[in-house]
Order: structure tokens, then C-alpha cells, then sequence
């Protein structure tokens, strides 16, 4: 199930033949869009993109994990991590439902 993978040279191509703007300003445009989520993430602020998702920053705690060879505990230190919770619209549309669930002719 290998599909093709978005780049960011593809983003701002996207953007070019689009909207009509130099690829160089394209290019600005989508590294500043990208900029901005990454700040507000690492700031802890949740991301909620409208009709596409939301991007949340969890906090985890301690816990202890243990290696699968050796059967060896092991502490897992606190971290934050990044959890992607697709919209409903987005998920219909990977589903190929419309918004009211039914499939798409």
C-alpha cells in the first residue's frame, strides 16, 4: 500500500499553478504556513485546521517500558508528543462518503 509522498517542493508547486504567484513566493508562503505550525505546536498550542484537522501537543508522564529481548525494565523519561485527529470532513472524504456519510458517484 506504498503511495506517493507530498513534499514540500510539491506543496509549492501546488501553490504556484494556483494561485498564480512566483514559485519563489509560493515557496515563502508555504515555509511560512509550515513556520507558524511548528511554533504554535512547540509552544503547546493546539492547531485546528477547518475541514481538515486538528494538529495537539500531549504531554506523556514516566512509565517503564521494558526490552523486548531481554525482558530488562527500562524508564521511559517524560516527553511531549504530537497527535494528528483528522476532521470528520476529512475522514468522509478518505472514506469516499459526502459530508452526509453516504459514498461519493
Amino acid at each position: 500500500m506504498a503511495g506517493r509522498t507530498v513534499t514540500r517542493a510539491d506543496l509549492c508547486e501546488a501553490v504556484y499553478q494556483r494561485v498564480g504567484l512566483s514559485r519563489t513566493e509560493s515557496a515563502e508562503l508555504v515555509e511560512s504556513v509550515l513556520g507558524e505550525i511548528c511554533d504554535c505546536l512547540e509552544r503547546g498550542e493546539t492547531v485546528k485546521l477547518s475541514s481538515f484537522g486538528s494538529f495537539v501537543v500531549r504531554d506523556k508522564g514516566q512509565r517503564v517500558g521494558r526490552n523486548p529481548k531481554t525482558g530488562v525494565e527500562v524508564p521511559i523519561e517524560p516527553r511531549r508528543v504530537m497527535v494528528f485527529k483528522p476532521s470528520n470532513v476529512l475522514k468522509a472524504r478518505i472514506n469516499g462518503l459526502d459530508g452526509a456519510g453516504e459514498t461519493e458517484d
